[in-house]
């Protein structure tokens, strides 16, 4: 008799082996003359070497499949039984459209044309800035292209930033250490990576440093290579804090740089360095631009009224601003003649 061990790694043992292990006694009845013990994160084969050997083979490609779309059911089993997996309902989804699938099995790819944009620029580009108002899915499909490109072995490893610009309240007043204090700020990403990855692999993940979410001031003095880099809210960097970012991209780095003109949050008297990089680089060959609209919002419908409306009080307001000016101006230059009348 052959005896075989399989160690499951980075899995949620309960979506691989099913509810009461199943998924591997459905295996099992498949082989009646050897045996599967599952036990903890071990899976034990024994039976003769041409069964042993095929069941390997089958539980491998469960694993496989496991890492692709994040679980295992019961059809799954059954199509890596009868040897034609291409048939699984799930394996069936193959549109060119789909950017990966989420940690439930589930579909995530661009809603709107501008979105497939985004997806079509960063395939093209090496260095891509998405720009729009909130709700548009600029850090959603960022951060599922990153997942996408680390599944696909184009990088080892995602590294995620957002600059912690206080809005209000002071870091100093909020509670904890360092990384308490800093995790509301990048919440978004996390939500988004628990879409997309199994919480205990994406758990792995985090403490191997494979996927590493930190503010921007700890990018300073590194390279960032062979990894795909997310920049999110970067209107709210300094032009010193951009141009930071922008030289530590390495030679095999993919990089995203994602703001919203609308929602700076720097002091008045600040530039925002995102406003200045896309004057700095935009005739820079190699760099891509996309620019979402209103009609992209793909959150509550509320939402698009929402953007809209405030859109509209910006022009008024610049349009207001723009005819006191004027009028300045004008009522600068009448008393200047009248000066130079007096004078004469």
């Amino acid at each position: 008799m052959v005896e075989k061990i399989i160690t499951l790694e980075n899995i949620s043992l309960i979506d691989f082996l099913g509810t009461e292990n199943q998924n591997i006694k459905q295996v099992a009845a498949a082989f009646p003359s050897s045996k599967i013990i599952s036990r903890g994160n071990e899976i034990k084969i024994q039976g003769k070497s041409p069964d042993i050997a095929k069941i390997h083979d089958i539980l491998t490609s469960l694993i496989d499949h496991y890492h692709k779309f994040g679980k295992i059911t019961e059809n799954s089993v059954n199509r890596y039984l009868s040897s034609d997996p291409l048939l699984d309902d799930e394996v069936m989804v193959t549109a060119p459209d789909v950017i990966v699938y989420g940690s439930k099995g589930g579909i995530i790819k661009a809603k709107t044309p501008n979105q497939q944009r985004l997806v079509d620029t960063v395939f093209k580009n090496d260095l891509v800035f998405a720009l729009g108002p909130a709700g548009t899915g600029k850090t959603y499909i960022s951060v599922a292209l990153a997942v996408r490109a680390l599944k696909n072995k184009e990088v080892k490893k995602i590294i995620i930033s957002r600059p912690v610009v206080e809005a209000g309240e002071s870091l100093g007043f909020l509670p904890g250490d360092m990384k308490d204090k800093v995790d509301p700020y990048l919440r978004p990403i996390y939500d988004a990576l628990e879409d997309m990855i199994p919480v205990e692999k994406l758990k792995y993940y985090q403490e191997n440093k494979i996927i590493e979410i930190a503010p921007l001031a700890y990018m300073r003095g590194r390279t960032l290579n062979n990894a795909f880099v997310l920049l999110d809210e970067a209107q709210n960097t300094t032009p010193a804090q951009i141009k930071m970012f922008l030289t530590r991209m390495g030679p095999t780095a993919k990089v995203m740089i994602n703001g919203d003109r609308s929602q700076i949050d720097l002091p008045r008297s600040q530039r925002s360095g995102l406003m200045e990089a896309l004057h700095v680089l935009r005739d820079v060959k190699g760099i891509g631009f996309v620019e979402m609209k209103p009609e992209d919002v793909v959150r509550h419908r509320l939402v698009k009224d929402i953007v809209n409306a405030y859109a509209k009080a910006d022009e008024e307001r610049r349009a207001i601003l723009e005819e006191t000016k004027t009028a300045d101006d004008a009522a600068r230059k009448q008393s200047n003649r009248r000066s130079k009348e007096v004078e004469v």
